[in-house]
């Protein structure tokens, strides 16, 4: 009997929400890569092993594309357990818990995946508009949440007498720097855990946040960590 030759069976063929997906993510590592003005829908499609005719038919215009990417990073299951976890804490004025919680997602995410971060630094730096929509979407919202806690915690006495916008600007500003130099220089400067950076700069905050009445071993409750050494 001869030998009969082999056929490759051909790849199955995708779905719309496949095919989708699978759009979304080339243009992520494209734009993470190179940057929107670098790169292209039919450098995308190219990638993607489609032509350039069905990027538009699941994105309808660029502006699409982008707002898909952002409800891609929004909507993962990641972030929406995390936005329970701090929702729960809130509700019950677990300050430790809220702000470590927010700390350690946010050092996680960017630890796990720079592709985010990349975007937003081209986006920021070619003004692009996924900069503006990133802002309005996300950063606006969730800075404001977190200040809304911080003044209500502040009329329950627990916190200082601070404008709550600030210090939510501090507070996130030294984790998304400390996140920044990790990802892309290293860890020469600390060298701890994300776990440890969460629980350190979050002492550090309550040290200027809490009010003096509560300068204590214990925040709502809980044992205060002491992580100096």
């Amino acid at each position: 009997m001869g030998l009969k030759r082999l056929q490759e069976k051909p790849a199955p063929r995708m779905n719309a929400e496949e095919r989708r997906h699978q759009i979304l993510d080339v243009a992520i590592r494209l734009f993470s890569q190179k940057g929107f003005r670098g790169t292209t829908t039919k450098e995308i499609a190219l990638a993607a092993g489609v032509n350039e005719a069905i990027i538009f038919r699941h994105f309808a215009t660029k502006k699409d594309l982008y707002s898909a990417i952002l409800d891609q990073k929004a909507c993962s299951p990641n972030t929406q357990e995390f936005e329970t976890s701090v929702d729960e804490a809130m509700n019950r004025k677990d300050d430790r818990t809220v702000f470590e919680t927010i700390a350690l997602h946010i050092l996680e995410k960017h630890d796990h995946d720079d592709t985010f971060l990349r975007l937003l630094f081209y986006s920021a730096l070619e003004r692009h508009e996924l900069a503006d929509m990133f802002f309005r979407n996300q950063i606006t919202n969730r800075y404001r949440r977190l200040a809304s806690y911080i003044k209500q915690r502040i009329a329950d006495g627990a916190f200082r007498r601070v404008d709550p916008m600030t210090a939510t600007h501090a507070f996130l500003g030294v984790i998304v720097h400390h996140a920044q130099i990790n990802k892309f220089y290293g860890r020469d400067l600390l060298n701890i855990s994300n776990r440890l950076a969460a629980q350190r700069f979050t002492d550090l905050f309550f040290s200027g946040v809490l009010a003096p009445r509560r300068k204590r071993n214990r925040v709502s409750g809980r044992p205060r960590r002491t992580t100096l050494n």
